[in-house]
């Protein structure tokens, strides 16, 4: 298949109108972020309803996120050659479908499906709004401020997810977390056919579709195999996957850089900064994704909080998170890109050490102030390493830049739950120690803190109760092992961004 013909915007969006078009985005972008989390503080409900198994429950959660980060490159490549309005739009339509039959499933393996299509149709959509951003903003400064307006929505949708699942679910049911796109995607198709400008790169090369098949099986069967040999007691295939998926992304890279046009200019990796942007992007989002999931369900479980007042009390990571977008432009533009991202990490790694060194039991209080922790770094962060994304790269293939920052993105979330998520249920499994129960019943208890209240609940005491405690209190333990996890895989990508982007860089126009 060959694409279109190239063809630029069909005529330069002025004034308003370019503040218009980043509204329409914005909102895009808002369900697809919120779509990541809206289900951390559904999950209870929804197993109660669907009864999915522990490894079903990571997957409903996950699995949105890491198909939406495998299709990201060659979406990014197929809306810079067909056009991005189009695959903008094409992509939300089938966002709202596939929701659609997400609110209607009565098994997990349809939920789950339902979440593969919306990844699906978020995978269109999320490149196509960073590459218009670099299409109708051309103005360093007034770009990075659309930026950060788009990384603010981008962040807050992952932070607001819980409280809006919970209020939904608490007054309509789990499925209302997905009928609440259905409104909002269709007054954003008829806006965006009316006000979204159409791009073409200047390409005549065919798409690569053998590439773009190894990049999903390679992203896809990388997490796959994190997912299970974080666990614990990972078996020969999970390892034997983990494998398979690095060696299909060198031989995708390999293949990049012997295309004559790539889907994935692999070289831009070669830029210290553009690589720094990435990994600060992925990090960000594996950080807030993984305490959004483990905090959501602390609240719910732990606390014995409603799903609406659980997601009430995630409310300090989306304030936090719009403060730190909003002021990244400006930090950027004083005090240069390594600075801005390593106060933005450095937030990330404060927050996992206040979280593992607070003594046990874990109180609210502290947990509100690492959310607001994160939710600052995760602001500062991501605005200031997709400013520098889109810098690196020419208009044309600013939808490259756009499927990298996506994918980093939305990797970050899925890793986060998959990879911390593990690492949490094997420290609260190691934790339930001496159970009153009998074999069967214990290992039911020790396989999800879901699981274990659920039991208890049908168990009278003083065996109920007994199981309760213990519970929760290996949660709170697993938690504080999480954390120290998280802090120094954190300590250590700082120490290399900063040392990757060189002092006093701008890309705000400043010198």
């Amino acid at each position: 298949m060959t694409a279109a013909s190239p063809g630029p915007t069909t005529a330069p969006v002025r004034g308003a109108g370019r503040w218009a078009v980043l509204a329409v985005l914005c909102a895009s972008l808002l369900l697809v972020a919120m779509d990541a989390t809206i289900l951390n503080v559904a999950l209870p409900s929804l197993i109660a309803d669907l009864r999915p198994g522990g490894m079903a429950q990571l997957w409903i959660i996950d699995i949105y996120g890491l198909v939406l980060g495998g299709l990201l490159v060659t979406c990014g490549a197929v809306g810079d050659r067909f056009g991005r309005k189009a695959l903008f739009l094409t992509g939300f339509v089938l966002f709202g479908a596939a929701s659609v039959l997400a609110a209607t499933s009565d098994s997990s393996v349809q939920l789950i499906a339902g979440r593969v299509l919306l990844g699906i149709g978020g995978a269109m959509v999320m490149p196509s709004t960073l590459s218009l951003i670099r299409t109708v903003f051309t103005d360093p400064r007034e770009r990075a401020l659309a930026i950060g307006i788009w990384a603010a929505v981008a962040g807050a949708g992952a932070c607001v997810g819980p409280l809006v699942g919970g209020v939904l679910v608490e007054r309509f049911g789990w499925a209302a977390a997905f009928w609440v796109n259905v409104p909002v995607v269709v007054v954003t198709v008829l806006a965006g056919l009316r006000l979204l400008p159409e791009y073409r790169a200047p390409q005549t090369g065919p798409l690569d579709w053998p590439g773009a098949l190894l990049s999903v099986a390679g992203i896809v069967a990388l997490a796959w195999g994190i997912k299970h040999v974080a666990k614990g007691g990972p078996s020969v295939a999970d390892v034997a996957i983990l494998l398979l998926g690095l060696a299909l992304l060198a031989f995708f890279a390999r293949r990049q850089l012997s295309a004559h046009d790539p889907l994935l200019d692999v070289r831009l990796f070669r830029n210290g900064p553009f690589l720094a942007a990435a990994l600060a992007t992925l990090l960000a989002m594996l950080a807030i994704g993984s305490a959004l999931f483990l905090l959501s369900l602390w609240l719910q479980y732990v606390h014995g909080y409603s799903p609406s007042q659980a997601g009430l009390r995630t409310l300090p990571s989306a304030a936090a998170m719009l403060t730190g977008s909003l002021c990244s432009p400006w930090v950027m533009h004083r005090l240069g890109v390594r600075t801005v991202l390593a106060l933005g990490l450095g937030a990330l790694v404060a927050a996992f050490l206040l979280l593992a060194l607070t003594p046990q039991p874990t109180t609210y209080p502290v947990v509100a102030a690492v959310l607001a922790l994160l939710g600052l770094g995760d602001g500062l962060a991501m605005t200031a390493a997709a400013s520098v994304l889109v810098a690196s790269v020419p208009a044309p293939r600013a939808g490259q830049a756009g499927a990298v920052s996506e994918t980093a993105y939305e990797l970050g979330v899925g890793l986060g739950v998959a990879l911390l998520g593990s690492i949490h249920a094997a420290a609260y499994t190691r934790h339930m120690t001496r159970l009153p129960l009998p074999g069967p019943d214990a290992a039911t208890a020790r396989s999800s803190i879901g699981a274990a209240v659920d039991l208890a609940a049908h168990t009278p005491a003083p065996t109920g109760p007994a199981i309760l405690t213990t519970a929760r209190s290996a949660f709170d333990a697993a938690l504080t092992t999480t954390a120290f996890v998280s802090a120094g895989i954190v300590v250590v990508v700082t120490c290399l961004v900063v040392w990757l982007v060189p002092r006093g860089l701008r890309v705000t126009g400043g010198h």
